[in-house]
């Protein structure tokens, strides 16, 4: 006891405060790993002891309320799920019954009340017994269904997520890499919680239904999937879920295993709830959790490697991140030996030193990670210089979390990140100009500003004496940079980096200012925040961007080797100002879907993935079909529109 309590309240300040940072302030402290491994002593702890302090995590659910949302009380209080990393424990729990497992999602947990057919109230779980009402935010979500044919009163639990393809799309449209969303957990939790409900509409918010609380009149036949496959019958999303029981059980968890890797919804486990009904309410509940379902959590796969070194990786942005580079190992199939150590704080709280003995895990069976430092013999070196360009480094610290910058403005690599997004597919997309090639010609003086790309050709003899280059690379590299000369005004904006403008920033620019540069490059802030999507943020980058004399004279010298297509006209060009559609299906009239798209862009439109009520059109040539997206423009009134429907519009013009 004399060693337990001290140690109890060490462990409980550490969890707390990693708690307030994960859940109030959206950002991270510690590693889900780092994290679950606290937790656990602190149980084992509080069990060995048979004390439980006041304040401690174990018995707390979720973040406290602080925000400016209005608060409102749960009728009954929510908790969180026991769990387990073992799945001969799962059998054990389960039984002789049946189960459904399901994945366990990591969003934000999201209360839907519907009153005579409508979406009346939305709730955030907040602290388990206070949510937030978000209401306004939740109409806003991609797919939830704003009228259900059912005119009861209706409850359902589910998860708020950000999926992983739409949260990589909003993190390629933002260049300063300190920018960056860090998870799409964190920007989901962000985007839920608004005060602007415009906000959350351009996230991508999804809803996966998990729980149906209560439904006046509906017989379920004491059944969870019957109650799943009712609310799939309404429009809902429910997350996907297998019929399970004691022998069938690691067969299905192997089946998760596998498809997790490509899975676009994030997940940290899994769940497993009893599929009967009544049994599971009548185990009742703990002070913490209730006792008909029960939380799976990945047994990570951890190896024992060495360290090797560490690499300092320099960005665009001046940001130097150390790499920990170690003895490759297998890890859930694969051969890894690199790990991001994501900044100084963690480098140094790890102790990480060359030949340290480490132990490595993949989070989430995906992203490689230091687990654990076996030996800690400390950090013996972070370097003064910059590993590129030479010039002195600065420590800055900014939340508690210390980070190495390089604070030269005419560092190398600051350069080989801008031309790297200047020749990626959106931009100018030069096939054969990846990131080392561009280090290369960088580095041996070929490339010095971008117009330089255009003149490779001067040092042919020279490239074709490269390692990875002969005459064959070197012909298609300067055919592909002859290709790449004829583009769009909106690729050449997007390639130029300035902070925070992506290519749809880009478009909108463009069709705003008539494909003008010189009228674009001398906006004022009052004509840029006029354009939809552009904020006082990203006119004031803008503005600064362009008053800048080497940036003016860059930029001339890269339209010199240029051939800018000539767009259409604005009078009529932009018919569908204002209008979202959705593309799905099959296509005839136009090569793909991202040509289709292109043509709704170009005319002022803009194209989402999912059917919502901000849908304007949906667009598919099977419109008498019973699809998803079909059926969900139907509840919500929108026209469903075949190729030749759209033909028509576009003949307005």
């Amino acid at each position: 006891m004399e060693k337990q309590i001290p140690r109890m309240k060490e462990l409980i300040v550490i969890l707390s405060e990693a708690g307030k940072a994960y859940y109030q302030e959206s950002r991270e402290i510690m590693s889900n790993f780092e994290y679950d491994k606290l937790y656990d002593e602190l149980v084992a702890l509080e069990k060995e002891s048979g004390v439980v302090l006041s304040g401690s995590p174990t018995q707390k659910v979720g973040y406290e309320v602080l925000s400016e949302l209005p608060k409102e009380a749960h009728p009954s209080a929510m908790l969180s799920l026991d769990k387990t990393k073992d799945v001969a424990a799962l059998q054990e729990w389960l039984g002789e019954q049946e189960g459904l497992l399901s994945w366990k999602l990591d969003g934000l947990t999201i209360v839907l009340t519907y009153e005579g057919g409508e979406l009346s109230k939305a709730v955030t779980r907040g602290n388990g017994e206070i949510g937030e009402v978000i209401t306004n935010n939740a109409r806003m979500f991609d797919n939830i269904p704003l009228k259900i044919a059912f005119d009861g009163t209706l409850v359902l639990r589910g998860e708020a997520v950000i999926k992983y393809s739409d949260f990589n799309k909003m993190n390629e449209e933002i260049e300063d890499v300190d920018a960056k969303y860090k998870n799409p957990r964190n920007l989901c939790s962000g985007s839920v919680r608004q005060l602007n409900n415009q906000i959350t509409a351009e996230r991508h918010v999804n809803f996966e239904a998990f729980a149906l609380v209560s439904a006046d009149g509906v017989d379920f036949h004491n059944s969870r999937s019957w109650q799943f496959a009712w609310l799939q019958e309404l429009g809902f999303d429910v997350v996907e879920h297998q019929k399970v029981t004691r022998e069938t059980l690691p067969e299905k968890v192997a089946y998760f295993a596998e498809a997790i890797g490509s899975y676009d919804v994030p997940s940290d486990g899994l769940v497993l709830t009893f599929e009967d009904i009544a049994y599971g309410e009548s185990l009742g509940r703990t002070a913490k959790f209730p006792r008909n379902s029960i939380a799976f959590k990945w047994a990570d796969e951890i190896r024992e490697t060495k360290l090797r070194y560490i690499e300092w990786s320099p960005s665009r942005t001046g940001l130097i991140n150390p790499v920990a580079v170690f003895e490759p190992v297998e890890l859930e199939g694969s051969t890894v030996s690199r790990a991001s150590v994501h900044n100084l704080s963690i480098l140094e709280s790890l102790a990480l030193g060359e030949g340290d003995t480490i132990t490595v895990y993949k989070a989430n069976m995906i992203i490689p990670q230091i687990a654990d430092n076996l030996t800690r013999s400390g950090v013996s070196h972070v370097p003064e210089t910059c590993p590129v360009c030479g010039g002195a480094t600065a420590v800055s610290q900014v939340n508690d979390v210390k980070a190495l910058y390089c604070t030269n403005p005419d560092c190398q690599a600051k350069k080989i990140k801008g031309f790297t997004l200047l020749v990626s597919r959106d931009a100018l997309n030069i096939d054969g100009l990846s990131e080392a090639t561009l280090e290369k010609f960088i580095g041996a003086g070929f490339i010095k500003e971008y117009s330089d790309m255009f003149h490779l050709d001067r040092y042919k003899e020279e490239i074709t004496q490269m390692e990875g280059f002969g005459e064959k690379s070197y012909e298609n590299l300067i055919q592909s940079v002859k290709t790449a000369s004829f583009t769009t005004l909106p690729r050449v904006i997007y390639g130029l980096g300035i902070a925070g403008i992506g290519l749809a920033n880009a478009k909108m620019l463009c069709r705003a200012f008539g494909y003008d540069l010189e009228k674009m490059r001398h906006a004022d802030e009052e004509s840029l925040v006029a354009v939809d999507g552009i904020g006082k943020v990203l006119a004031d980058a803008w503005i600064q961007y362009f008053g800048n004399e080497e940036n003016n004279r860059l930029v001339d010298n890269l339209m010199a080797e240029l051939t800018i297509e000539v767009q259409e006209s604005q009078e009529g060009a932009a018919i569908f100002e204002g209008m979202t559609f959705v593309i799905t299906g099959s296509v005839e009239h136009f090569a793909n879907r991202k040509e289709l798209q292109e043509v709704i862009e170009a005319r002022g439109g803009k194209a989402a993935g999912s059917v919502s009520a901000k849908t304007t059109y949906l667009i598919n040539n099977d419109v008498a079909s019973n699809s998803s997206k079909n059926k969900k423009a139907r509840e919500l009134g929108i026209p469903i529109l075949s190729e030749e429907d759209f033909l028509k519009l576009l003949e307005q013009e």
